[in-house]
């Protein structure tokens, strides 16, 4: 089977930094999209950064200029920098990934999600 493990959450002032990591494992062939969603309490999940297996990137409008999304694609993991964090960016985020993993004798594409890491923006 094919697992989503994050790291990297915790609790920083209003305009510092963190950096989360999730790496995909498991019987993994190929990844296409990754990338990382965030959850506010009361909201709904909401994108926040996707990167393509080329090194394509796409931002919510919120996030454009203070992170920046990034892959390994021989390590299957994918990181997003925060910088200038706002107390607005408290949110469990998740790592999404597009896979392509070998179960038995069958190939197929599933869409996959990591556990959450908790990031709290506050003084």
């Amino acid at each position: 089977q094919v697992q989503l493990v994050e790291s990297g959450g915790g609790l920083v002032q209003p305009g510092g930094s963190l950096r989360l990591s999730c790496a995909a494992s498991g019987s993994i062939i190929s990844i296409n999209a990754m990338g990382w969603y965030r959850q506010a309490p009361g909201k709904e999940r909401a994108l926040v950064a996707t990167i393509t297996s080329g090194g394509s990137t796409n931002y919510a409008d919120c996030v454009k200029g203070r992170f920046a999304i990034s892959r390994d694609n021989a390590k299957n993991t994918v990181d997003l920098q925060m910088n200038s964090l706002k107390p607005e960016d408290t949110a469990i985020y998740y790592c999404n990934a597009n896979i392509l993993s070998l179960f038995g004798a069958t190939t197929f594409w599933q869409n996959y999600w990591g556990q959450g890491t908790q990031v709290t923006v506050s003084s």
